[in-house]
């Protein structure tokens, strides 16, 4: 068993799309919509692992940026402590929120934090147990 995708509802469809593309390299397929329901998504590709649904409706426009129960975050892991560092740099630069700078957790990943563009948490890992940089 595996996971097939995470969705995630959005305000900014085509902002949301463009931001995975750009920066994670993933493939996107054609626009899903139905106009009975307002609805439309797109689903993300990776080279490896899951996917991630974008997902619009005309009825969902409120998010709650507290640390509620429900998902956290999404982390996608990367090669390397470098690759960590730089795709950081990169983002900030970039002007997106850093929420939290590489640094080593006690569960063996080195990672930082960063929010998207709709102010989710993106985690970007690399498993210290693996790279020795």
């Amino acid at each position: 068993m595996k996971i097939d995708h995470i969705a995630i509802w959005v305000n900014d469809l085509e902002e949301m799309k463009y931001f995975y593309m750009k920066y994670f390299g993933c493939t996107v397929n054609n626009k899903y919509e139905n106009t009975g329901k307002r609805f439309s998504s797109y689903f993300l590709s990776f080279s490896e692992g899951a996917r991630v649904e974008l997902m619009k409706r005309h009825d969902i426009v409120v998010r709650d940026n507290s640390n509620n129960l429900g998902l956290a975050h999404l982390a996608f892991q990367v090669e390397s402590r470098s690759v960590v560092d730089s795709m950081t740099e990169k983002f900030e630069k970039d002007g997106f929120k850093v929420e939290g700078f590489p640094r080593i957790t006690g569960d063996g990943y080195y990672e930082s934090v960063i929010l998207d563009p709709e102010n989710n948490r993106i985690e970007l890992v690399a498993n210290i147990c693996i790279d020795k940089e």
